[in-house]
């Protein structure tokens, strides 16, 4: 939940938590690494190495640690990988390592992910620099790949504020240019409750969760790689 012109840095040293950084896993991808094949019959289970796309300060990618997965956090902000990368040492989670990189053009991992995950990342890029990312992972992705997007709905947070989101339709011809999607379907995110200091007003369309945090409109997209 940001705007492309946003210094990343800063929102990771202001003392608070950004929105986004709710401190577990969203709730849709928590329910994702609880799934079985019966459960999740189209898209499966999260399995083999994971690239967590955009991980901030990597909740996802700790739990995912946790549970056993090997999995790399990739981020922007050199001060959300140094906090992931000190929380992951304090829990002694080794199979999990971060590393700062432009997602839109990062090398160095061909063939390697057997699963990736995007917890909020692919609307907060510039719309021209959207292919770009999901080529990046797709040249990341190992043959049958799975990919999950979690990502808003269109306008979130209404007119001229905050990242656009996307129509469903909008969503199945930007990622399916390369990747093959299997389900887009409606869910929510979960951001910590704010005052506006990232919108020029407030937000207009969302819920409040029994904890206080707020619940916006969003989608699940997942798909593969042929």
């Amino acid at each position: 939940m940001s705007r492309p012109d946003m210094e990343w840095d800063d929102m990771y040293r202001r003392g608070v938590p950004p929105p986004w950084s709710i401190g577990a896993p969203q709730p849709e991808l928590a329910a994702l690494l609880d799934a079985g094949p019966a459960q999740c019959p189209v898209q499966g289970t999260v399995r083999g190495e994971v690239l967590d796309a955009g991980c901030g300060e990597a909740a996802l990618s700790l739990e995912l640690a946790a549970r056993g997965h090997t999995v790399v956090g990739l981020d922007c902000s050199a001060a959300a990988v140094a906090a992931a990368t000190a929380t992951a040492a304090e829990r002694g989670l080794t199979t999990a390592t971060f590393a700062q990189a432009d997602l839109t053009e990062f090398g160095g991992y061909d063939g390697r992910f057997s699963t990736i995950i995007d917890s909020g990342l692919l609307h907060a890029l510039p719309v021209d620099r959207r292919q770009a990312y999901l080529r990046a992972i797709h040249r990341a992705a190992a043959p049958n790949a799975r990919l999950f997007i979690l990502t808003f709905a269109e306008r979130p947070f209404g007119d001229g504020h905050g990242p656009d989101g996307f129509t469903a339709e909008e969503l199945r011809d930007t990622v399916g240019v390369l990747w093959t999607v299997d389900e887009i379907r409606p869910a929510k995110l979960y951001v910590n409750d704010f005052t506006g200091d990232l919108l020029d007003g407030p937000p207009t369309a969302y819920e409040r969760a029994a904890d206080g945090k707020l619940m916006f409109p969003g989608f699940l997209v997942s798909a593969h790689k042929d």
